[in-house]
């Protein structure tokens, strides 16, 4: 990685305090009946409920939604043996994905233990703190001692995810692989190309999906594992070793169904392909590069189907499908452990998604594109949102079923809504509009080029592959605070380098700004100095030319002065009568957009149904279905001032022109956040659940609830989004950071597409 990237994911471990976790109180503490409640003397009454029942825990404590990823530092992700403290920064990391993903929280327990015995020991006198146990990043064959004897003595799930999880999603990819190819699994042939717990871990679930046990071939470092053979032998391996003449892995690959990789880059030859059976599945999973790179096994065979553990290739095998869902259905239903059956359930849970028809919000989070189940759309994407609601019930089914369950429950399918509603609360909000960027990157152009957040953000966007970023500027003063900044990239070669002075196309884009100016009060001379002097001018005109496909500025300057020139130059798409501005806020219960923050100072009805409009449309590229509160001081006609007036009639526009829309108004803010006190004051709302877009009677209501909101919340804010221009523009604020602006530049590029 280059130098840059390290030093930004130090600062983004670093500040603004170190770590990615805290702890926060999920009860009240203001005053000494709260402290009398939480403490001492109240306490005591929940120590008493499980004293005599142990089961009580799941209801007067975090236990059943709390997990432990617990590791000694043997085997960290390509890190190898680093030991138990440095493994720290992995483990918080999989506690972020955790409480991402799944709403689980997550004790990251890092062991300086390499003794197995002693390891389980320590872990085991843990279980009555914890709902469950990930094991991660420990090497074989100690995992597989450590994970039998702790779910031996454990009464709650224990599950190695780098076997399990892997298993899990990589069975689900070639549980599809085999429908559609049109292969039995019964009659498919498997060869590996590794033999460690995760390869192990894949087998021994596809054998107990129905692979005959007899048509598997591992391989190794050391070749084939037939009977006999004692080189980097162990019984886990032993399990597995057949009768045979072959020794390598290019004569075992010959007439195999499915090549599965846990090993190494570049070990599976294109030539060896040609020797597989018809219509062969290749799992090259090892990362960053893959036992064969996809277009080298397209050309070898164009009838196969490919996948990998990559994002920039169809077909990504990502333990993140799996095992924050299935820790939820096992930790809701109380399994004393994570078996077969649920892991199985899991498997069928993932393959049956790829073929359910996609929904217009998760086409629209992926870029509007087509995923139909196919030879490049196995299983879903990783941040697919109906992941929650599909697999959590069906492990917690299994479960059920396989006797496993302390707390069955009663009702799967409101379980399943439940689901549904909290799978959508925490995802992460931007992700999706990275992957539209990404599968589609757009020259962005910055008018503020010389910015050292501008040339940071440049340099992202470029590793995140999501833009070609343009930079206005002067050569000498980006070049000097490239090497200031330790930065790799490099004008031409990475981002195009633009020189107002030496502009090429000084003559169109002058010609250009004139035309859209003219019968504003501008001269052409004045148009030369704008275009020659003011970069959001330029900025804006390369749009409009198509030298670029969108533009951001407003690091520097006021707002109302970059609007000027953007709906000068820009102006609005066809049918739209004014620009609008929205900014989001990600809270814990999920992101919440306001607008109008900075655009429209006192919208007309009229305005308020657009902006509602636009609104709508881009809350719908975050793979959100819009949930929408006009808010008002009235509450549901309760006042008849001007103000309620004109929201009763955005209200009545909104009904007319959209029925099918998801719209409540006019309405407290209470009312908008919160389902029970808005049924109890009008239940006959069309509002269901939470509002996630917030509608303001003016620009002083909009811009003040979102600068208050972000300064009391640290979840993280961006915008504002420009809507309803003609092009893809943006206009930030001079307070956004570099992350801020990655945000922008990805949603700059999905709007240009």
């Amino acid at each position: 990685m280059p130098d840059s990237f390290d030093q930004n994911a130090l600062d983004y471990h670093r500040y603004p305090k170190p770590g990615k976790l805290e702890i926060k109180a999920t009860k009240p503490m203001g005053n000494q009946r709260d402290l009398a409640l939480a403490y001492s003397p109240g306490v005591a009454a929940a120590c008493r409920e499980i004293e005599k029942d142990a089961m009580n825990a799941s209801l007067y404590t975090a236990r059943s939604n709390l997990v432990a990823v617990i590791t000694n530092g043997t085997a960290v992700l390509g890190l190898g043996a680093i030991g138990a403290l440095a493994s720290k920064p992995v483990m918080e990391g999989k506690a972020v994905l955790f409480k991402q993903f799944a709403d689980i929280d997550v004790f990251d327990i890092e062991i300086e233990e390499r003794d197995p015995e002693k390891f389980i020991e320590t872990v085991a006198r843990m279980e009555p703190s914890f709902g469950g146990i990930n094991l991660e990043d420990i090497k074989a064959p100690e995992c597989f001692i450590i994970e039998r004897a702790l779910k031996e003595r454990m009464g709650i799930p224990v599950f190695h995810d780098d076997q399990h999880g892997t298993a899990i999603v990589v069975s689900a990819a070639i549980f599809n692989g085999l429908r559609v190819v049109g292969k039995d699994i019964g009659k498919a042939r498997l060869v590996t190309a590794g033999a460690g717990a995760a390869a192990l871990a894949c087998v021994d679930l596809l054998v107990s999906m129905g692979l005959p046990k007899e048509n598997v071939t591992l391989t190794d470092i050391a070749g084939v594992v037939y009977s006999g053979r004692t080189d980097e032998m162990d019984p886990y391996k032993a399990r597995y070793a057949i009768e045979t003449e072959q020794r390598t892995l290019q004569e075992a690959i010959e007439g195999a169904d499915i090549f599965l990789g846990l090993s190494a880059a570049g070990i599976l030859k294109p030539e060896w392909l040609i020797k597989m059976a018809d219509a062969p599945i290749i799992m090259a999973l090892a990362n960053p590069v893959p036992e064969i790179m996809p277009d080298l096994a397209r050309a070898a065979r164009p009838d196969a189907i490919i996948a990998t553990g990559r994002s920039d290739f169809p077909n990504q095998v990502n333990n993140v499908l799996c095992f924050p869902f299935i820790f939820r259905g096992a930790l809701d239903c109380g399994a004393t452990e994570i078996n077969e059956a649920m892991k199985i359930a899991c498997v069928k849970a993932i393959a049956d998604l790829a073929m359910a028809e996609p929904s217009d919000i998760v086409r629209a989070a992926y870029g509007g594109g087509e995923l139909t189940f196919g030879p490049e759309y196995l299983i879903p994407k990783p941040f697919d949102r109906r992941l929650m609601e599909n697999l959590a019930p069906a492990v917690a089914r299994a479960a059920m079923e396989s006797g496993v369950a302390t707390r069955p429950i009663a009702d799967l399918d409101a379980y399943r809504t439940a689901m549904h509603l909290r799978g959508y609360r925490t995802g992460m909000t931007m992700k999706p509009v990275f992957d539209q960027a990404r599968a589609a990157p757009k020259r962005i152009i910055y008018a503020e080029g010389e910015d050292e957040r501008v040339l940071q953000v440049a340099q992202q966007a470029i590793l995140e592959g999501i833009a070609r970023p343009m930079l206005i500027g002067r050569p000498e003063v980006i070049g000097n605070r490239l090497k200031d900044l330790s930065l790799t990239m490099r004008p031409e070669r990475d981002f195009d380098l633009i020189v107002p002075c030496e502009n090429t196309n000084f003559d169109t884009h002058w010609r250009t700004f004139y035309e859209r100016v003219q019968r504003r009060g501008y001269a052409p001379d004045e148009a030369r100095e704008y275009i020659r002097n003011d970069p959001t001018v330029l900025a804006a005109t390369m749009v409009r030319c198509g030298d670029a496909d969108a533009m951001i500025c407003g690091v520097v300057g006021r707002f109302a002065r970059h609007l000027k020139h953007v709906e000068e130059v820009i102006g609005t798409a066809p049918g739209v009568r004014h620009l609008t501005a929205m900014n989001a806020i990600v809270l814990p219960a999920g992101p919440l957009f306001i607008a109008d923050t900075y655009v429209q100072s006192d919208p007309s009805a009229e305005d308020l149904a657009e902006i509602t409009f636009l609104c709508a449309a881009q809350v719908q590229r975050f793979g959100l279905r819009p949930k929408i509160a006009l808010l008002s001081h009235s509450n549901f006609g309760s006042h008849e001032s001007p103000a309620a007036r004109k929201m009763q009639e955005a209200m009545r526009l909104l009904r007319t022109r959209a029925p099918n829309l998801e719209v409540e108004g006019e309405m407290h803010a209470n009312l908008a956040l919160d389902a029970a006190v808005r049924e109890a004051r009008f239940p006959d709302s069309k509002l269901e659940g939470r509002a996630n877009l917030l509608i303001m009677p003016n620009q002083d209501a909009a811009n003040i609830a979102f600068n208050l909101l972000r300064t009391i919340n640290e979840g993280g804010a961006f915008g504002p989004m420009l809507l309803g221009a003609d092009r893809a523009a943006h206009i930030v604020t001079p307070s956004t950071s570099v992350r801020g602006l990655l945000n922008m530049t990805a949603l700059a590029a999905v709007q240009a597409e």
